[in-house]
């Protein structure tokens, strides 16, 4: 009897787990299942000596010349270390940065748009092996795979290079669908054929937004607001669209001079996420479980994809990666644009996270977090080349129309909401 009541409970709680789930209407994605990830303790005295190491590290290199502007934050197993938050969000004013300013993190962005991708090829929305032509019928680059966009195999030009050379009014504000259709119109040349060799390149990351938004059928920006930042309570994270240019945290040149906007701030994907110290952490350690993303996928993020140099530098779905003789693996990224400097790095042996962000240009960002490796673990690192994109405009003033005083109506960011 009892076991006859025990195959009787075990169907009908069977039949009520199957009928929970249901098929999902076309666009509609999986929620995403937060959990909060418990920081690990450190020992005191390793704690101590991480501070003293770190504070005096800090305070001889990136600091020693107190033109930095920005936030620091290292953390060890989600703990923070070591946090900074230094000079003023607007240096015309006398506003101060917190731990809740947001600054521009530049390309910095990119892994968030790679873990986007990934994330609804998990969902079955579509495959890294997707020709781009099936979401960009007229565009004139055959060949060319979404996994190709992610690894910057695809050999498109840049679009930061070519549009100011193309039939672009610099004097509009350019969209991803402006880009886009600049491509098609003018066909700017590639520049190898698809999948022969890695070249960094923006192109790549502002029609794998344009992808999302197919699939989705959700602005890239409403859509990683509702499927990330909310979820893993980022709070002071957002991608910064043209009618966000009167509360954004703005940036200046070394010498401390406003850095204006240019024709090309308008596109998203590749760039144009603002967020804090403390949020990227909470996306840092969320990348330490499945909730982002299954195992093996992740895994493919911080896989390297280009073998045509020898190197110890390479690159993954969205992320930077070095691969060092020693075994030592850092995955990580940087970012530059206008006045802005962004470093993140993931010590993944260690799990120690690396957030070094600034509004006031200064290269030595990027060679500081380098540096800042071995005090963790054998890295032996040395200072080396900024790798990341440079701006499109040298000047830093651009003859565009202020967007200061400009209203944009219900959150459009047409062109015709900025023209003269």
């Amino acid at each position: 009897m009892k076991t006859f009541l025990y195959i009787v409970l075990l169907v009908f709680f069977s039949y009520c787990c199957n009928n929970t789930t249901r098929d999902k209407k076309p666009g509609e994605e999986d929620s995403l299942q937060y959990y909060p990830v418990t920081p690990e303790k450190i020992d005191q005295q390793e704690f101590r000596e991480y501070y003293r190491r770190l504070t005096a590290f800090f305070d001889t290199t990136l600091l020693r010349n107190n033109n930095f502007n920005g936030s620091i934050l290292i953390a060890k197993s989600g703990t923070i270390i070591y946090e900074r938050y230094i000079g003023k969000a607007d240096l015309r004013k006398k506003d101060t940065i917190s731990e809740n300013t947001p600054l521009h993190i530049a390309s910095t962005s990119k892994p968030f748009t790679g873990i986007a991708i990934l994330r609804l090829i998990q969902e079955g929305k579509l495959s890294l092996n997707d020709t781009i032509t099936k979401y960009f019928p007229t565009l004139p680059y055959p060949g060319i795979t979404v996994k190709m966009l992610l690894n910057h195999r695809s050999g498109l030009p840049n679009y930061v290079h070519f549009m100011d050379k193309t039939s672009w009014n610099k004097k509009d504000y350019a969209t991803n669908k402006d880009v886009l259709g600049i491509m098609i119109k003018d066909k700017p040349n590639i520049n190898f054929q698809p999948g022969k060799r890695f070249s960094y390149c923006n192109t790549n990351y502002i029609l794998l937004a344009m992808i999302i938004e197919s699939i989705t059928g959700k602005s890239y920006p409403d859509y990683m607001q509702q499927k990330f930042f909310q979820p893993l309570q980022m709070k002071n994270t957002y991608v910064f669209t043209l009618k966000d240019t009167l509360t954004a945290t703005p940036s200046f040149n070394y010498n401390g001079n406003y850095w204006d906007y240019d024709f090309l701030d308008g596109t998203y994907g590749d760039k144009n996420i603002y967020t804090t110290p403390k949020d990227l952490l909470k996306w840092d350690q969320a990348l330490y479980t499945d909730q982002l993303l299954n195992k093996s996928l992740l895994d493919s993020a911080f896989a390297p994809y280009s073998f045509e140099k020898p190197s110890v530098h390479n690159y993954g779905l969205g992320w930077r990666l070095q691969l060092l003789p020693n075994g030592k693996k850092i995955i990580y990224h940087f970012g530059k644009w206008h006045g802005f400097n962004a470093a993140f790095a993931r010590l993944t042996d260690e799990k120690v996270t690396i957030i070094i962000l600034g509004n006031r240009f200064t290269r030595n960002i990027y060679n500081t977090a380098h540096l800042c490796y071995d005090i963790f673990g054998n890295y032996r690192q040395e200072v080396i080349k900024d790798e990341e994109e440079t701006d499109s405009v040298s000047s830093m003033k651009t003859g565009l129309p202020s967007l200061r005083n400009t209203k944009f109506s219900s959150g459009k960011n047409t062109r015709k909401n900025v023209k003269n």
